[in-house]
């Protein structure tokens, strides 16, 4: 059976890239920060008859992130897609953003990113290939006044995307961006986030999803190294 490893996926996208995945017959590595979101999608998956190796991992702590990824890694699942998609957003002008939310929020959306990826290149080196899939925004090609660092981090999160693919093609590793447009999650209810966005109006975790799978199955033949995904009312 191939095998997904999902970061995030207790909620929104994650949780539904993991449906997603399940219902196409991976088998599944999932991480999270929130333990029991994470146990009850590990159980109704494993109903399915899939396998569910689960993580509890607070992926701003860099510290944790390496013996964390051996031990899952280590579980004998071995992914062949990998799926970035944990990340979070911050609201404010960027004179006024203490350098410890700074430093958190490139923690969690680039630095995270590369840790993740240095565990699971190994694996999949080994393995002859697989690919890796970076969920950005379309924030990383606009500037978004309130929004700057995490446009920041987009930016550089699709950077290192285009590095991590030029030096891993011959390893037969394919590293692809899905740059989407507002997404209806749960990011929009966190503390760190104000915004009047009509929700309705958004991309649905599912729509998400489905790309993720159609970038999942490109053959090795051929890689998209950038999919794009916007809601039909336009760019927000």
């Amino acid at each position: 059976m191939p095998a997904a490893l999902i970061t995030g996926a207790s909620r929104g996208i994650g949780a539904a890239a993991a449906r997603r995945f399940a219902a196409e017959g991976y088998d599944l590595l999932l991480l999270a920060r929130g333990r029991a979101d994470l146990d009850r999608l590990a159980e109704d998956l494993r109903g399915t008859g899939r396998r569910v190796e689960t993580l509890a991992l607070d992926l701003t702590q860099a510290e944790a992130i390496p013996g964390a990824m051996a031990e899952l890694l280590g579980r004998g699942l071995q992914p062949s897609v990998v799926i970035n998609n944990a990340g979070a957003a911050w609201t404010g002008p960027l004179a006024a953003m203490p350098v410890e939310r700074w430093q958190w929020l490139l923690q969690l959306n680039l630095t995270s990113v590369f840790q993740v990826c240095l565990a699971v290149l190994p694996g999949l080196r080994q393995a002859g290939g697989g690919r890796i899939i970076n969920v950005s925004s379309h924030a990383a090609r606009q500037a978004f006044p309130d929004w700057g660092a995490y446009c920041v981090s987009k930016a550089a999160l699709a950077s290192f995307s285009r590095c991590l693919e030029a030096e891993e093609r011959a390893a037969g590793i394919a590293v692809s961006t899905l740059t989407l447009g507002a997404v209806n999650t749960p990011l929009w209810d966190s503390e760190t986030v104000h915004s009047s966005f009509d929700r309705r109006a958004m991309l649905s975790a599912e729509q998400v999803a489905e790309s993720l799978l159609y970038l999942a199955r490109q053959p090795n033949s051929q890689t998209v190294e950038d999919l794009t995904l916007m809601p039909a009312a336009g760019a927000f």
